[in-house]
């Protein structure tokens, strides 16, 4: 397969174009993408204690990514990008969506963050292999899974972490990160379609397939009393890491 063909089966432009609608807002922490901003957190300190134990970091440490090339696809307007970056990576940001990029880049320099932002589709681009690949829910907005899979792995290095997070397909996120949340404007309308979504299962199976061993999964669950957390629940959403095999 190409890599033109690989790009015409892996964007959706009706994705692309949805999320390049939000770019003006994506950093409003109280507008369309509050989720992403609540969640964040969560998913950075996961990424974190991942990053320590692959390399044997001092958790003290404030750059444990000194030295060390980083790659977030689907990076949207750059909410992993910029921690990355603060902890010491070399940090390139791909998006399908244009709009997101050049918002995304005009934060980072408002910031005196130099990273490098790009659009389009993985396997046009040329990016090179990363130490450290991450991609937060963007899976489940994919075309071709396996085909995106096997670009992303084909981005770490040998020795490289990949951690991907993801909705997992059941009935309580087909009522809650689908139905409940659009419907009160949670996420924006039509950001997901639950059909898409993967479960802990197949992303496994998937990930095999591209060459690489997943971990086991860590639920981001939501509780009155705990918030967005890491936890063994995970009905709603769930993170992982993953090395070549």
């Amino acid at each position: 397969m190409t890599n033109a063909n690989v790009a015409n089966v892996t964007i959706r432009p009706e994705e692309a174009a949805h999320f390049g609608e939000l770019a003006r807002e994506w950093w409003n922490p109280k507008g369309p993408m509050a989720s992403l901003h609540q969640v964040n957190p969560v998913r950075l300190r996961y990424i974190r204690d991942a990053v320590d134990r692959h390399w044997g970091g001092d958790i003290r440490e404030s750059t444990p990514l000194a030295g060390k090339l980083a790659l977030d696809i689907g990076c949207g307007a750059g909410l992993a990008c910029e921690p990355l970056a603060r902890l010491g990576a070399d940090v390139t940001g791909i998006d399908a969506a244009g709009e997101n990029v050049s918002a995304a880049a005009a934060h980072a320099e408002a910031v005196g963050l130099d990273i490098r932002y790009m659009a389009g589709e993985l396997a046009s681009l040329n990016v090179g292999a990363f130490d450290l690949v991450t991609c937060l829910e963007v899976v489940e907005h994919v075309a071709d899974k396996p085909a995106f899979l096997a670009e992303v792995a084909a981005s770490l290095k040998p020795d490289g972490l990949l951690v991907m997070s993801t909705p997992n397909r059941t009935a309580a996120s087909r009522l809650l990160l689908v139905g409940a949340a659009e419907a009160v404007g949670y996420v924006p309308k039509g950001t997901h379609d639950w059909s898409d979504f993967v479960t802990p299962e197949e992303l496994e199976a998937l990930l095999a397939d591209a060459g690489l061993t997943m971990s086991e999964p860590t639920g981001i669950a939501w509780r009155p009393d705990k918030s967005l957390h890491l936890g063994e629940d995970l009905s709603l959403n769930y993170i992982v890491t993953a090395r070549k095999t």
